[in-house]
């Protein structure tokens, strides 16, 4: 049983029958609609990303699943961004690469080279992952798989914050204040005082290209359901409780759909939706110590989606025509009461398709801590003809002092959300869906030789 049909959910269902065989017999319980929380919002008959909208380059399973599937990348419509403090650009994008260059250099030092080295050393070790995996090596813990990557350092990493971290590789703290904020702020909603380990991803995310997948990134779920034949139950799974059968565990899956309430024995589950108190009332019967609860909360956040006018004056042009940018970012200033806006494109892109122009209506993306009030959005818009909130629990507000969340629950009972607490996005949530699908076949088949290997990088190499 998969509980939850969101990226990591059908990831799983995936990389379980692609390791156990087309004989195994996959349930994938989700009482929403298929992709969690890669959805999609329509605006004048036109789809657009409400949520997951951006993939990176570097993100190999993403990019295999697009190939696998037969699905392709969405056309690139260019568009400068800019950093915002509230009262003017503390920062702003060119269409000149050496301009933009010069200007970090000018505002900043060379503390943009010495972020960019310590991201690219994070990322360099953070790549052996795909190497392990396809070699069949898996984690049971998360402790485990950062530490065979990059050491303690890895997992020190999830314990202190990034400011702390590239102030002491020499980063100032006016670049940590101006632009990593604001890097922070559009993807988890949270400030510099995220762990280093989850800021070095979300900072990944902002230097270099990204791409999106055509027609939404959510058809990469369904799409991946479908090649599995899974069979998907429309129910909401309210717990599991352990039973034995011939001295092996056997999980009975308890739900609740339309239908009323009911449940099923399983081999193996895995539950890929959080397992918080505030965002699950999941429970554990039978098992021995009992599976404790999880501690920490999550970050609400608002996306806006807006069609309108923008009020380019409050940005300091009272000409709309002038106004550059298609992306704002905002540093982290008391006054402020939204993280980020974007001019969003559809879905779908046709070869004719042009950004619209800063004086014309425009779809924005708004992202917020809390709902826009009528004043706020004036603020931001001169005249809207529609409004669209999605309110969700977005990431773990994540507090360094934490211990980050098990992978087994029990012998064949696998946890895949708490590896959010590391760092959250498609590719993280897509390696740990591979992870668990390795441990709980290795395991399964007693190989502990390729469960928590010292030394990983040597052995890869000696295997080749």
């Amino acid at each position: 049983a998969v509980v939850g049909a969101g990226l990591g959910g059908s990831a799983v269902t995936y990389f379980l029958q692609q390791h156990f065989g087309p004989q195994v017999q996959l349930d994938v319980y989700e009482p929403a609609g298929v992709g969690g929380r890669l959805a999609t919002i329509t605006v004048n008959k036109q789809q657009y990303e409400s949520r997951g909208a951006s993939i990176h380059t570097l993100s190999l399973h993403m990019q295999d699943f697009v190939k696998i599937l037969g699905l392709k990348h969405r056309r690139e419509v260019a568009g400068k961004s800019a950093i915002f403090s509230g009262e003017h650009f503390v920062l702003e994008e060119t269409d000149w690469y050496l301009l933009n260059l010069f200007r970090l250099w000018w505002h900043y030092g060379i503390s943009f080279l010495r972020l960019q080295m310590w991201v690219e050393e994070v990322m360099e070790k953070f790549m052996r992952i795909y190497k392990y995996q396809a070699h069949g090596y898996a984690f049971s813990s998360l402790e485990e798989l950062l530490r065979s990557l990059g050491g303690d350092a890895f997992v020190n990493m999830t314990q202190r914050s990034v400011a702390e971290s590239l102030l002491e590789v020499g980063v100032t703290q006016r670049f940590v204040d101006d632009v990593v904020a604001a890097v922070l702020r559009s993807s988890y909603g949270q400030s510099v005082l995220v762990p280093a380990f989850a800021g070095a991803m979300s900072l990944v995310g902002a230097q270099g290209s990204t791409w999106a997948v055509e027609g939404g990134n959510k058809l990469v779920c369904s799409g991946l359901l479908k090649l599995t034949k899974a069979n998907i139950i429309p129910a909401r799974v309210t717990g599991v409780s352990l039973h034995s059968s011939e001295g092996r565990a056997l999980y009975q899956v308890h739900y609740e759909g339309s239908e009323g309430q009911g449940s099923a024995f399983y081999d193996m589950v895995v539950v890929t939706t959080p397992l918080h108190p505030s965002r699950s009332n999941f429970t554990f019967e039978n098992f021995e110590p009992p599976i404790a609860n999880f501690p920490g909360a999550f970050q609400p956040s608002v996306t806006s989606v807006v069609h309108g006018y923008l009020n380019s004056s409050y940005f300091g042009f009272p000409d709309p025509k002038l106004f550059p940018f298609a992306s704002i970012l905002t540093t982290d200033t008391p006054n402020l009461f939204f993280n980020a806006m974007d001019n969003i494109c559809p879905v779908n892109i046709s070869a004719a398709f042009r950004r619209k122009q800063p004086q014309e209506a425009a779809v924005w993306r708004v992202l917020s801590q809390q709902p826009l009030d009528k004043q706020q959005l004036k603020t931001l818009f001169r005249s809207y003809y529609s409004v669209q909130v999605t309110e969700w629990q977005a990431y773990p507000h994540y507090d360094a002092a934490k211990s980050l969340p098990p992978i087994v629950l029990h012998e064949n009972l696998f946890y895949l959300s708490g590896v959010e607490w590391v760092a959250s996005s498609m590719e993280m949530i897509a390696v740990a869906a591979k992870n668990v699908a390795l441990l709980a076949y290795n395991r399964w088949h007693q190989d502990l030789e390729k469960i928590d290997q010292k030394d990983l990088m040597h052995k890869v190499k000696t295997e080749l």
